[in-house]
């Protein structure tokens, strides 16, 4: 039977949804069109404001580029199935799609983890030495830095779905989510699990535990440097400047962490609380960051609204006086 697993895999996998409310799907179609238009439109807002105002063309808003970037696509892979799932009551997914689903949607959160650490870097860099924050970051090195945090995304990922497709799968094809996930598919296997199991673990440590690591090693070192400020509004200037970064720190990690401990220790816990937990950790991160940095960011702020007073007067057919 080893030799052929191919023979005892599902042609499909059914997504759970939100279990215990199937009959209140059709109360969850504005709410959730809703929260991926106000994902999807937030993100295109920041992404399109940044690369057309030269003013913005710094390595912090690159970052911020590339963050919005990767949550856009966190959001475009998980829509389809939510999609599916919440409008037309569809739950299946066929195999082979739920392996390239799952392969986007951990590409997607370890780039964004990536992308998180070049941010922390940068806070670091412009509060330790202001001076030399422009020959430290140019844009050479930005752009090396994304290089690097897409190659390792992708090819610390990529063999996920492989050793997922050698396993077999004859007993139970129903996920615990409305998305595919490697440790939800990896748990209806009917074979040994311990090369997953293992690869999982490196592929965690290598990319969101390392990255966890260095971004609370780089706020120890700014902490060390706004300490030594003498004045105390100069103090709080700086550390005011790392707040939206925080902010989109423990937006991702946060439920990243709750998930992983729920899959690990939380056999005990009821269906809905995985299936909600699991959605916070994919939808929330995409909501909320573009609305974060766009509060805490006067520049992007008034970009917006000059974009958005261009736009209402080309629509109207208003001339502005020269």
């Amino acid at each position: 039977m080893n030799n052929n697993y191919s023979h005892f895999q599902h042609l499909y996998f059914v997504f759970t949804g939100i279990p215990g409310l199937e009959q209140k799907y059709y109360r969850m179609t504005f709410p959730l069109g809703a929260v991926y238009v106000i994902a999807l439109f937030g993100n295109s807002i920041i992404i399109s404001t940044i690369t057309s105002e030269s003013s913005l063309h710094i390595p912090m808003y690159y970052f911020l580029c590339m963050l919005a970037l990767a949550d856009m696509g966190l959001a475009l892979c998980t829509l389809p199935s939510m999609l599916d799932i919440f409008w037309f009551n569809y739950k299946s997914i066929a195999f082979d799609a739920c392996l390239v689903q799952m392969y986007f949607i951990h590409t997607f959160t370890a780039i964004e983890s990536g992308v998180l650490v070049a941010m922390a870097f940068d806070q670091a860099v412009a509060i330790w030495t202001p001076l030399r924050y422009s020959t430290i970051l140019t844009n050479g090195v930005v752009c090396k830095t994304g290089l690097v945090i897409l190659s390792r995304a992708v090819c610390v990922v990529f063999p996920v779905p492989f050793v997922i497709k050698r396993l077999p799968f004859y007993h139970s094809n129903i996920l615990s989510h409305s998305f595919c996930l490697h440790q939800d598919v990896m748990h209806l296997a009917c074979a040994s699990t311990r090369v997953n199991r293992l690869y999982g673990l490196i592929a965690v440590i290598f990319t969101k535990g390392s990255d966890s690591l260095s971004i609370l090693l780089s706020y120890v070192f700014i902490l060390q440097t706004v300490m030594a400020i003498a004045s105390r509004e100069g103090c709080l200037k700086a550390l005011n400047t790392c707040v939206s970064h925080i902010c989109a720190v423990l937006i991702f990690y946060v439920p990243l962490i709750e998930v992983s401990v729920i899959h690990r220790f939380g056999k005990h816990l009821s269906p809905l609380t995985h299936a909600l937990m699991a959605n916070a950790y994919l939808v929330v991160s995409p909501v909320l960051n573009h609305i974060v940095y766009t509060v805490k960011t006067k520049e992007i702020q008034r970009k917006i609204f000059q974009m958005f007073v261009q736009t209402k007067i080309t629509a109207e057919g208003w001339s502005l006086p020269v």
